[in-house]
């Protein structure tokens, strides 16, 4: 019997052997090891959207406005349900000096930089929207395209006093957003924000604004719309002997036929600022066109 039970009974292991049914092979990974998988994943991720990739795109207009407009804004959009101007205006409420407007501009600057890149002129461009603004010293300006007031405070800030400044937006949502701004700033006296489409404003500016001639104008919204409402400007009568026109994005995105008008016309006398697409170190400009009647 003793036998039978020894032999019923497995084989104890040896010290030093072991066992080819060692449960320990199948075992799996300790916690610790896929928290760390995890970790550096979402670290390499985080790296390539926070640094590397926004390193390969800055040099690269295209690529830099597909980035930032057609992924990173997506993207963050729906984790936040928010929408890139009102995070914008968010950060300019926490961080920027209520009505003083270079603290506005400053902040804005700074989120798009370190934060979120958005299509303000920006900082290097708008320093030569102040040199034009400050040279023509005009008595009337049109802004076409406010998005969220960046330009229109940093243009309404050098303005005299007694000078009339409209800017017309198109989109609802971001008109909202600029008003803000622009108060935030302490502008609010100062410019006068229009919601609609440019083609039916600008024909109305004689009559439902009162609008004579504007001294300055500056381009800056769907690109499309340059040359189109460049002629209805001058078909208006809007325009007189020495009014400039200010276009921001000739060259990122672009406006071809507005340039090519504009180089070629006995009407004007332009002149090219290079610079760079704002937030980025890929080639865009201003062009500067003095109208001669």
């Amino acid at each position: 019997r003793e036998r039978e039970r020894e032999r019923t009974q497995p084989p104890e292991t040896q010290p030093g052997c072991t066992s080819t049914n060692n449960s320990s092979n199948n075992k799996t990974p300790p916690m610790w090891q896929c928290t760390l998988c995890v970790a550096g994943a979402g670290a390499l991720l985080y790296a390539l959207y926070r640094w590397l990739i926004p390193a390969l795109v800055r040099y690269n207009g295209p690529l830099a406005l597909l980035w930032h407009d057609g992924v990173v804004e997506r993207g963050l959009d729906l984790l936040t349900r928010s929408t890139r101007p009102q995070r914008l205006l968010a950060h300019v409420q926490k961080h920027a000096t209520l009505r003083d407007p270079t603290s506005v501009i400053t902040t804005i600057d700074h989120f798009c930089r370190h934060r979120e890149w958005a299509m303000n002129v920006g900082d290097e461009k708008g320093a030569i929207l102040d040199s034009v603004v400050l040279e023509a010293n005009p008595g009337t300006v049109l802004e076409l395209g406010t998005y969220c007031g960046y330009s229109a405070v940093r243009i309404a800030r050098l303005l005299a006093p007694g000078t009339r400044m409209f800017t017309l937006e198109f989109n609802p949502a971001s008109a909202k957003i600029a008003r803000q701004v622009i108060a935030w700033a302490g502008l609010e006296d100062k410019v006068t924000l229009l919601e609609g489409a440019s083609g039916e404003l600008i024909p109305q500016m004689k009559e439902k604004f009162g609008v004579d001639k504007f001294d300055l104008v500056f381009l800056d919204h769907w690109k499309d719309r340059y040359l189109p409402d460049t002629h209805l400007l001058e078909d208006c009568g809007l325009l007189r002997i020495g009014s400039v026109l200010l276009a921001d994005n000739v060259i990122c995105p672009g406006t071809p036929d507005y340039l090519q008008y504009v180089r070629s016309s006995p009407r004007y006398d332009s002149r090219y600022f290079k610079s760079h697409l704002e937030y980025t170190l890929a080639e865009d400009g201003l062009e500067k066109s003095v109208f001669q009647g």
